[in-house]
């Protein structure tokens, strides 16, 4: 083989491998909107890790980017399967416990899962909230998120460079 066939198929192999890993491993997702204010920022750009959500699966607190009729929305991840949600005077009581949140949100009004026909999380399924509860589009109001909806997990801000890092 020639050397210029080997420099072009060495190109090829290294954008194949860019694309591969764009689609399968990380992207960038861009915040739109304020429903995760003040943690996020409508125009934030983060990258969306999609192998660690496969490998490690979900936990509470997630940041995660659920896709919704054709929206990706990135909300925090509050109940599990298996689970009641409730939050009654701003605090978070999950099976019936308080549960604390230590990173800042907006105040959350009360709330329990009958509110959305439910009463456990059913196994498949996770109760998600923006963490500016007063304006976010969650849970509350279009019911439990499927976790074939979830497409990963999110915490690394890249964008604008004076946020750059994990965000809590």
């Amino acid at each position: 083989m020639n050397s210029k066939i080997k420099n072009i198929l060495s190109y090829v192999f290294v954008i194949a491998i860019a694309i591969l890993i764009k689609e399968f491993i990380f992207s960038p997702i861009k915040v739109n909107g304020t429903s995760m204010y003040p943690t996020l920022n409508d125009g934030d750009l983060m990258i969306l890790n999609e192998i660690g959500y496969y490998l490690n699966g979900v936990e509470r607190f997630d940041i995660v980017v659920v896709k919704k009729n054709g929206e990706r929305l990135i909300k925090r991840v509050i109940g599990l399967p298996g689970e009641t949600v409730e939050y009654k005077n701003n605090e978070l009581y999950i099976n019936g416990k308080i549960v604390n949140e230590d990173f800042t949100h907006a105040t959350t009004h009360d709330f329990t899962l009958s509110e959305i026909d439910c009463d456990v999380i059913p196994e498949g399924y996770y109760f998600v909230v923006g963490d500016n509860r007063t304006n976010s589009l969650d849970s509350r109001k279009i019911g439990l998120i499927s976790k074939s909806e979830i497409k990963g997990k999110t915490k690394l801000v890249v964008f604008p460079f004076n946020k750059v890092g994990n965000v809590k």
